[in-house]
């Protein structure tokens, strides 16, 4: 066990937990960021909607982050999974699954989401070349195209009206019962939006580049992008076996600047929203750190007599 009492430790290393470990390092707090090194946007050629840095590789983007919070030589990185937390507020004990702990005053959770198999043959070849989930990440570079939906009900109808921001030549395909009331599907039809509700056989595709939705039916829907809804998932129990609060959507509850239910433990980033954008991550992250610095800072104050 290591015996020197960190500041902070960081949980993940991607947006949210490289500009928390910003805000630290900038304000001369020492802290340690374990990060496994699968980020859920490793599957994407560029970030988007990330000002300065619009059209990065991911990998580049951490690159980058890095290569500047080293300049803050109290801020460490760890390349490994972190296996269990314990301890409380003032003391808390992290241990990777190579056996190393290290022992913090503070803790953040900025462990993202990760994606469930959605089990449709030939997504995974396209998945970040062009299936997308966001269009605010990826529709400008399939504006005015033959794109087709994967999702159902309510995700159908948010999914639907954002879309037609970015392309009217739309297809709806629900892989099975669309899960819409009459007035919804009214709805659609009236926006030109044709729904098929078959179970889609497979996705077909030519190094990355989707030709066509096949269906069970035997009908197929010409495409040249995909924008479906994801499953997600908490990337870790980690935050539960604390006792930190967590949303139906497994997202830990944190407050404006991170704070959980439990002292001494924050959160930032996907992993405590449903937003899932890069920029609002790093957002998160910064208002996290100089959220840990305040209280670390309030209680150095109150320790004074």
């Amino acid at each position: 066990m290591s015996e020197v009492l960190l500041d902070a430790v960081i949980i993940g290393g991607g947006p949210a937990g490289m500009s928390a470990a910003l805000a630290l390092g900038r304000s001369r707090r020492s802290a340690v960021v374990i990060d496994e090194g699968r980020p859920r946007n490793r599957v994407t050629h560029e970030m988007h909607n990330f000002l300065s840095r619009d059209g990065i590789a991911p990998a580049e983007f951490r690159r980058i982050a890095r290569e500047q919070i080293s300049e803050y030589p109290a801020i460490k990185f760890v390349q490994g999974k972190t296996e269990s937390v314990e301890g409380s507020d003032g003391d808390f004990r992290i241990r990777t699954v190579d056996g190393k702990v290290y022992r913090s005053k503070k803790l953040l959770f900025a462990t993202g989401k990760r994606d469930l198999p959605l089990d449709i043959s030939g997504l995974d070849e396209v998945y970040g070349k062009t299936a997308f989930v966001c269009p605010y990440c990826d529709g400008w570079e399939l504006q005015d195209q033959q794109l087709v939906m994967i999702a159902k009900g309510e995700g159908a109808m948010h999914l639907s009206k954002v879309l037609m921001g970015w392309s009217t030549d739309l297809t709806l395909c629900t892989n099975g019962p669309d899960e819409l009331n009459a007035e919804q599907r009214e709805e659609l039809e009236r926006h030109g939006i044709t729904v098929k509700d078959s179970p889609i056989h497979k996705i077909e595709s030519e190094e990355g580049n989707v030709k066509q939705v096949l269906l069970e039916n035997g009908e197929f829907v010409a495409c040249t992008g995909i924008f479906f809804a994801p499953k997600l998932a908490a990337a870790t129990d980690l935050p539960q076996s604390l006792g930190c609060e967590v949303s139906e959507s497994g997202s830990i509850v944190a407050d404006r600047i991170g704070k959980t239910n439990i002292p001494g433990v924050f959160s930032a980033g996907d992993a405590a929203s449903d937003m899932y954008q890069a920029i609002a991550a790093a957002s998160m992250g910064a208002l996290a750190g100089m959220g840990i610095n305040a209280e670390l800072l309030d209680e150095a104050w109150k320790s004074v007599r």
